[in-house]
């Protein structure tokens, strides 16, 4: 690689493995990162994993359990995906992304081993695996104590899945990526189930029956334990709070009362219960705990943050951002919204994968939303805005849907739009429909 100044050399090095098969670009193997991962000496073989699927709330819940286990002085990896702003953000340790040099210099340690391993192969190492494998790299070179992991998509032959980890969690499971994945719970289940190995705890979020029948009966045959949200643990009482919820949690071992989250909904409250009962898991059999103390999970869980989702970036009116991207995420979004908001006027700038099933993800949003105007993000999978419009004015009539082709002047009219209300602080706006255009608007909105 030529020499050049360390930002530049950032841009190259991303820019390189930006231009690799894509995370859409499916191709279900682990043949080339197990490949990979041995040529590098196994680095994901040094520390303790807590590894996570499911289908929303992923990297909310990753993020919680990372907070709690540094409040507990262990030191903290975390691999989570996809990213809002830079690809940095992906690979954390110690609750802050590795720095532009050292995403640098782990992608020029491994990157002799990617050649061989595509110079090998029919297929070349994804975008997804090589950044998998930096991931595992850069946390036994910290080195860390333990590593949260986040499934790229579905389980079994998922990347990540190259671990035996001490904990697997899964969070709620619907139907998405279905040109991936199967289209029934059952079968989504199935292939998510893979992450759980024998021995290990099993930690999983409250799920539809059809999917708890599989993941109960892959836990019988792989002779791991389980832990179940609404049986072991579980929310047991909650309010809506000024910039969150106060929130009492059962957990494994004891109750935990008066803990405050800064993230809203029934959603965010069953992954902080996931989250607690995660490392409750993960400590009892090395460490013997009966239970965490109550002081650190309350002082974790109130400075927890969850970039993208449902965050307010502006005042007056109020802009939320949320990376809600299939029906189950918007509808879980549209709930927390109606009930931690009091908006008299809302309006949504609305901007979906071309993939997804729009009609499901735009229905939810019907009667929440005074108005829509809808829009694109900057990925080439974005919708255009043409094919949207036609779709939502099918769902919200055409009198109050409006089309803007850029981002930023959906925002601008999106913004005016709500203000066309004589109710004083009773105007929003909402702009949602895929983690790109929750990162797009970040960036407008915020500089990031």
């Amino acid at each position: 690689m030529s020499k050049s100044s360390p930002r530049g050399r950032y841009a190259q090095v991303a820019a390189e493995i930006s231009a690799r098969r894509v995370e859409t670009d499916i191709d279900p193997s682990t043949d080339r990162i197990r490949e990979l991962m041995d040529l590098l000496g196994d680095p994901q073989r040094n520390y303790r994993i807590i590894h996570l699927t499911g289908t929303n709330g992923k990297s909310s819940t990753a993020r919680m359990i990372d907070a709690l286990l540094r409040e507990r002085h262990l030191r903290v990896g975390r691999y989570t995906s996809p990213h809002l702003s830079t690809m940095r953000e992906r690979i954390v340790v110690d609750g802050e992304p590795v720095s532009e040099e050292r995403f640098v210099e782990v992608y020029e340690d491994i990157r002799p081993y990617v050649e061989m391993v595509d110079a090998g192969g029919d297929v070349a190492l994804s975008f997804f695996e090589v950044l998998t494998a930096m991931a595992y790299a850069a946390f036994a070179d910290a080195p860390v104590d333990v590593a949260v992991v986040e499934v790229g998509m579905g389980g079994s032959w998922d990347a990540t899945n190259v671990v035996d980890a001490d904990v697997a969690v899964v969070t709620p499971i619907a139907i998405d990526h279905t040109e991936f994945l199967p289209d029934t719970v059952e079968g989504i289940a199935e292939e998510k189930a893979g992450i759980i190995k024998p021995g290990s705890i099993a930690v999983l979020a409250q799920q539809p029956l059809a999917a708890a029948e599989v993941l109960m009966r892959h836990v019988s045959e792989v002779g791991a334990r389980v832990a179940r949200e609404g049986l072991e643990f579980g929310v047991a009482h909650r309010d809506v709070a000024v910039g969150g919820q106060s929130l009492a949690l059962k957990g494994l071992r004891a109750a935990y009362e008066d803990l405050f989250l800064p993230l809203f909904g029934a959603h965010q409250a069953g992954n902080a219960a996931v989250a607690v009962a995660a490392v409750e898991a993960f400590a009892a059999p090395v460490e013997g705990d009966d239970r965490l103390d109550p002081e650190l999970i309350g002082s974790a869980l109130s400075g927890v943050d969850s970039p993208g989702r449902l965050e307010v970036v502006r005042r007056s009116p109020t802009v939320l951002i949320d990376s809600a991207h299939n029906p189950a995420g918007m509808a879980a979004s549209v709930e927390t919204v109606e009930e931690a908001f009091s908006f008299t006027r809302l309006v949504g700038v609305v901007a979906i994968m071309a993939d997804k099933d729009v009609e499901g993800i735009l229905e939810p949003l019907e009667p929440l939303l005074t108005e829509v105007v809808v829009t694109r993000n900057s990925s080439p999978r974005s919708l255009r805005p043409e094919e949207l419009h036609e779709v939502a004015e099918s769902i919200f009539g055409a009198e109050r849907v409006h089309v803007a082709p850029r981002m930023d002047d959906a925002i601008d009219r999106a913004v005016t739009l709500s203000e066309e209300t004589d109710e004083f602080g009773g105007a929003g706006v909402l702009v949602t429909g895929s983690v790109v255009t929750a990162g797009d608007a970040r960036h407008l909105m915020k500089g990031e």
